[in-house]
């Protein structure tokens, strides 16, 4: 009987063994016992390996060629991403793959004791099957962590980037933190978008969490203000600190006809006056004896 024969013979008598030895070595490795259960442990590998018996039985590739894996592989796929987000390292999560070699090494050294030659195959064939599945976790893993990341710095781009309603038609665009190209599109949509919605005359954009303003940083203030003119909307530019104004003259950058303000507060008096308002101080009122 062939090693591929022979282990589609195990995994159809004997997987109820095998998933038991696999699972009893998973719990008593390195799996994190506090943040996955034995339960979620048991059904995971009892699922992967009923897909494992499937491939195996319609054909045994160690290349994992064929329509047969792609269950196997969308299985580890799923199985990767929620172990990102369970905080597993990639050697714990590929280790879920690894750990079974023994289990299924054992039940082949039972079977092909007596047949050296075979049971040598057998183990190298089942070795480079379980370490390619392994490298699809690894993959796996990497893939939906830097999927994670991108999509926690796009929540993060959109945190330090909001823009607030002060007045009717006046809004304000508080940045914080470094200009790239990248988050200068972020700005832009939100200005425009918040434009649009709030039919803004005025748009204040504070740059007093910039910490350094350079001829990159001013040309991104320069197109947000271009990109609000083309929306209808004036810009004023707050937070120019005396560093940072002296950068700007010591760059050469033009800010064209752009209002600039040292404050926020100033700038608001300025948007205030272009709308038609103004901020009045009231009279102390009097109180009764």
């Amino acid at each position: 009987m062939s090693e591929q024969n022979e282990l589609a013979t195990i995994l159809d008598k004997d997987e109820g063994t095998v998933l038991k030895a696999w699972v009893t070595g998973q719990l008593s490795g390195n799996i994190r016992q506090g943040v996955i259960s034995e339960s979620d442990v048991r059904e995971s590998s009892r699922a992967f390996l009923a897909l494992f018996a499937r491939a195996v039985k319609s054909n045994y590739d160690e290349q994992l060629s064929g329509d047969a894996w792609d269950p196997v592989r969308s299985h580890l796929a799923a199985l990767s991403r929620e172990r990102v987000i369970q905080g597993f390292s990639p050697v714990e999560t590929a280790t879920f793959i690894f750990s079974l070699k023994k289990p299924l090494f054992d039940a082949l050294r039972k079977a092909l004791g007596k047949n050296p030659d075979a049971l040598s195959d057998a183990f190298w064939k089942l070795t480079q099957t379980l370490d390619n599945l392994g490298l699809i976790t690894f993959e796996a893993y990497q893939a939906s962590r830097q999927q994670i990341i991108e999509r926690q710095q796009q929540e993060l781009l959109d945190l330090t980037t909001p823009v607030v309603r002060l007045w009717d038609s006046v809004v304000a665009l508080p940045l914080i933190g470094t200009l790239d190209s990248e988050r200068t599109q972020v700005v832009m949509e939100s200005l425009l978008d918040s434009i649009v919605e709030n039919e803004a005359a005025i748009a204040i954009i504070d740059i007093t969490g910039v910490p350094t303003v350079d001829t990159l940083v001013a040309q991104h203030l320069l197109k947000t203000v271009a990109a609000a003119r083309l929306m209808g909307a004036e810009c004023i530019i707050s937070g120019i600190r005396p560093q940072i104004a002296q950068t700007i003259v010591h760059l050469g950058v033009d800010l064209g006809d752009v209002v600039t303000k040292a404050t926020l507060a100033e700038a608001l008096k300025i948007a205030l006056r272009r709308v038609g308002l103004t901020v009045t101080k009231l009279a102390p009122a009097k109180q009764d004896n």
